[in-house]
């Protein structure tokens, strides 16, 4: 073997860890973020499927309200989904959850409350 051959040999052994070293680096962080970039989030399935499995997956020893998952003591009890909706209640533990119905707290109800009179 020659001094050559040697030489040659020695910084061969001396490049694969380094290459090495890079590839995980590069995996690590240019990887993961290139893979990343190319994912593309997923639409949720338009059967009930999904929303069937958080509800049967979800505990609840009182009442577990269909609209929000929601666990609470009396279904009139049951929050509404969003902040735009007021909960109107009707009476006999019945609720409602309507769009709010203008810039006056209570209008929502008003409304509801004339359509049950046929005034609306």
């Amino acid at each position: 073997m020659t001094f050559l051959d040697l030489l040659v040999l020695i910084f061969s052994l001396l490049a694969v860890p380094s290459v090495a070293q890079f590839g995980f680096f590069d995996q690590m962080f240019g990887g993961q973020q290139h893979q990343q970039q190319h994912q593309q989030p997923q639409n949720v399935r338009s059967d009930a499927s999904w929303y069937r499995q958080q509800y049967e997956g979800a505990h609840c020893t009182n009442y577990l309200c269909p609209g929000t998952l929601s666990c609470v003591h009396f279904p009139h009890h049951c929050p509404c989904a969003w902040e735009v909706e007021d909960k109107v209640e009707l009476g006999d533990g019945i609720a409602v959850c309507a769009s709010k119905g203008g810039y006056k707290a209570g209008e929502a109800a008003r409304k509801i409350e004339l359509a049950r009179k046929g005034l609306l």
